[in-house]
């Protein structure tokens, strides 16, 4: 079962919500989200438990708990969906280069 975890403290690691979880079963993974660019964390992640009974109890037994002075949110995971425009650019197709053309692309 995939498990959101959200509301979390910038200083929280993935040991200390391996840790939390562990108390409700075995934990699978834990994914902190962070940014790309600055490699700091979001302040949510996703923890994987391979059992539903576990995981519902986990969420139960974990959502509003402070952790880290921060009240958590704990729910189970909804299915990823791709609203960016489905390309990069702003959902523009092509490559973006404008009036340069023929040649081999640099890039």
């Amino acid at each position: 079962m995939k498990i959101y975890v959200g509301n979390l403290s910038y200083d929280v690691t993935e040991d200390d919500i391996r840790q939390e979880f562990a108390a409700f079963g075995k934990v699978e993974s834990v994914s902190l989200i962070t940014d790309r660019y600055s490699g700091r964390p979001k302040g949510f992640a996703f923890v994987e438990m391979p059992s539903v009974a576990e995981g519902q109890a986990a969420i139960a037994g974990l959502n509003g708990k402070t952790l880290r002075d921060r009240a958590i949110a704990v729910n189970p995971a909804r299915p990823r969906t791709d609203d960016r425009g489905g390309s990069y650019g702003g959902g523009r197709k092509g490559g973006g280069f404008g009036g340069r053309g023929g040649g081999r692309s640099r890039f």
